[in-house]
C-alpha cells in the first residue's frame, strides 16, 4: 500500500510542478489554445502518444489479451490505421481552414450556428466519455489497491488536471503529456522486465481454461470476426473525431511538422503496444478464475512476486496508470474547455477557463451518478460515436463542396441516432437483434448516406463561396492565410 501510494502521489505532484512551474505567458487567446504553434514535433508525438494510451489501453487492453488472447491483438492495429487516416485526409486541410475546434470548423465550413451547436454536443460528450472512463479507473486503481474510498482517485486526477490546463492551457498540457508519456512507456517496460525474469526463471504451465469477468459494448471485448471488425471501423474513422487529438496538430509549426509529429505517433504507438501483449501473455498465465479484466494488470506482480518486490512494482505500475489518467484528461480538458469557450463564453482564456471548470465538474457528476465500467468499453463507444458523426462531417466538409447544411444536419444526427439506438437495444433488449454488437457496422455508413443523399436534394442550401473555402483547404500552406476572423465563429451567422 505504502509503495502504491507514494508512487500515485509522486506523479500527482510532477504533474502539478511541471505545469505550473513558470509558465508560458500568451499575447493572444489564440496562443493558449494551441502553444503559440511552437511545439516541435517530436514532443507533440509524444504528447499525442500520451493522450492516446489512456485507461483503455494501460488496464483495459491488458485484460482483454489475458481473457481472449490473440484476436485482441488487432485492437492495436485500429490506432495505426486512425493516425493514416488521420494523416491523409484531415490535418493539412484542417489546419489551413485556421479554426482550433470542431465546431468552429463545422461553422467556418458552413456557416450555420445550428451545425456548430449540434458538433459542440457531440464534442462534449465524447469529452466527457473520456473523462469518466479515467476518472472511474483511478478510482478503481486506489480501491483496489490501497482501499480507500474511489472518490479519493476521482478527485485527485480532476484537481490535478484543472490545475495544469487553467494555469497555461495546452502549452502546460503539453510538457505534462510529454514526460507522462515516456513514464508510462518505461514503467511498464521495467516491470515487464522484472517478471519476465520471473517467469523464465519459473515458468508456470498455462490454466486449461480461465474465466475471466468480461463484458460486450460496440463490439468491444468480443472476440469474434464482426466484433473486430466493429472495434477497428471505430478506431480507424473515430480517432479523427476526437477533440482532444485533433487540436495538437494546430501546436506544430507549420503543415510539414505536424505530418512528422503523425509518423512520429506511429512510432510510438508501435513500441508501446508491445506492452500489454506482454502484459496480456503473463495474464493469461498466471491471473485468476473471475477476476474482472481492468484488474489484470495492477494484480500481476504481487502474484508472480509476493513480498516486497511484487509491492514496488505494483507501485510503479500505479504510478503509470495515474500518468495514462493525468494525460487524456488533460488533452480533453483543454479541447472540450476550449469548444464550450468559443461556443458559449466568446473565446478568450476567461472564457477557457469557464468551460474547462464546467467540463470537470460534469464529469465529478457523471462519474458519481454511473456505476463503474470497463473503461476500454466506455473509450470504444465514443470512438464509435466520433466515427458515425464527425468523421463524416470532416471527410465531407474537407473533400466535397456539395455538403449542405440540411445534409451536414441529418448525417450528424443519423449517426448519433443509430448508435444510441443499438446501445440502448445492447440494455434494453439483447435478444431482439444482433445488430446491437455491431453499431459502428451500422452507424457510420448510414451516416455517410444520408448526409450525402440530404446534401443532393437540398443543393440551393450549399453556403455561398464554398469553392473558395475548399481551395483555401487545398492550397499549400505558405499560401493559407493562418488565422481567420474569430468574430465570425460567435455571432449569429447561419444559412439555415
Amino acid at each position: 500500500m505504502a509503495a502504491t501510494l507514494g508512487g500515485v502521489v509522486c506523479v500527482l505532484v510532477a504533474s502539478v510542478v511541471v505545469g505550473t512551474i513558470r509558465p508560458r505567458r500568451y499575447s493572444t487567446p489564440a496562443d493558449f489554445y494551441v502553444a503559440a504553434r511552437a511545439v516541435r514535433p517530436w514532443w507533440n508525438a509524444s504528447a499525442i502518444s500520451s493522450e492516446y494510451t489512456s485507461a483503455a489501453v494501460y488496464l483495459g487492453l491488458v485484460g482483454l489479451i489475458a481473457a481472449h488472447g490473440r484476436p485482441m491483438l488487432w485492437y492495436s492495429v485500429g490506432a495505426a490505421a486512425g493516425f493514416v487516416v488521420l494523416l491523409v485526409l484531415v490535418v493539412a486541410p484542417l489546419r489551413r481552414s485556421g479554426t482550433y475546434t470542431l465546431a468552429d470548423f463545422a461553422q467556418w465550413r458552413l456557416g450555420s450556428v445550428h451545425v456548430r451547436r449540434v458538433v459542440t454536443v457531440l464534442v462534449l460528450f465524447i469529452g466527457l466519455v473520456h473523462l469518466v472512463a479515467q476518472l472511474h479507473a483511478a478510482g478503481l486503481v486506489l480501491r483496489l489497491l490501497t482501499g480507500l474510498p474511489p472518490w479519493t482517485g476521482w478527485l485527485a486526477v480532476t484537481v490535478v488536471v484543472l490545475v495544469v490546463a487553467l494555469a497555461g492551457g495546452m502549452g502546460s498540457s503539453t510538457g505534462v503529456q510529454a514526460l507522462q508519456f515516456w513514464f508510462k512507456l518505461g514503467s511498464l517496460a521495467g516491470v515487464a522486465a522484472v517478471l519476465g525474469v520471473i517467469w523464465w526463471n519459473r515458468p508456470s504451465h498455462p490454466p486449461s481454461g480461465p474465466v475471466y469477468v468480461t463484458q460486450t459494448l460496440a463490439g468491444a471485448g468480443d472476440p469474434s470476426t464482426l466484433g473486430l471488425v466493429t472495434v477497428l471501423t471505430a478506431s480507424a474513422l473515430g480517432v479523427m473525431g476526437l477533440p482532444h487529438i485533433v487540436v495538437r496538430f494546430y501546436a506544430n509549426p507549420d503543415g510539414r511538422a505536424a505530418r512528422r509529429t503523425v509518423v512520429g505517433v506511429l512510432a510510438m504507438l508501435s513500441v508501446f503496444s508491445v506492452m500489454p501483449a506482454v502484459y496480456g501473455l503473463l495474464g493469461r498465465w498466471y491471473a485468476p478464475p473471475r477476476i474482472p479484466t481492468d484488474q489484470v494488470l495492477l494484480l500481476l506482480p504481487s502474484l508472480m512476486a509476493p513480498g516486497w518486490l511484487g509491492d514496488v512494482l505494483t507501485g510503479l505500475l500505479a504510478a503509470g496508470a495515474f500518468a495514462a489518467f493525468l494525460a487524456t484528461s488533460c488533452g480533453v480538458l483543454v479541447a472540450v474547455g476550449g469548444t464550450l469557450s468559443t461556443s458559449l463564453f466568446n473565446g478568450g482564456v476567461g472564457g477557457f477557463r469557464r468551460g474547462a471548470l464546467l467540463v470537470a465538474g460534469g464529469a465529478l457528476v457523471l462519474v458519481w451518478a454511473t456505476p463503474p465500467g470497463a473503461s476500454i468499453l466506455l473509450v470504444l463507444l465514443a470512438f464509435g460515436l466520433s466515427a458515425a458523426t464527425l468523421c463524416p462531417l470532416l471527410v465531407l466538409g474537407v473533400w466535397w463542396r456539395g455538403l449542405s447544411v440540411p445534409g451536414a444536419l441529418a448525417g450528424l444526427l443519423t449517426g448519433a441516432g443509430v448508435t444510441a439506438a443499438l446501445v440502448a437495444v445492447r440494455f434494453a433488449s439483447p435478444s431482439f437483434t444482433p445488430l446491437w454488437r455491431y453499431p459502428a457496422l451500422v452507424a457510420v455508413p448510414a451516416a455517410f448516406a444520408v448526409m450525402v443523399a440530404i446534401s443532393l436534394v437540398t443543393r440551393h442550401r450549399v453556403p455561398a463561396g464554398t469553392a473558395a473555402l475548399l481551395t483555401r483547404m487545398h492550397l499549400p500552406e505558405e499560401l493559407a492565410t493562418p488565422e481567420i476572423d474569430r468574430s465570425s465563429l460567435t455571432g449569429s451567422r447561419s444559412s439555415w
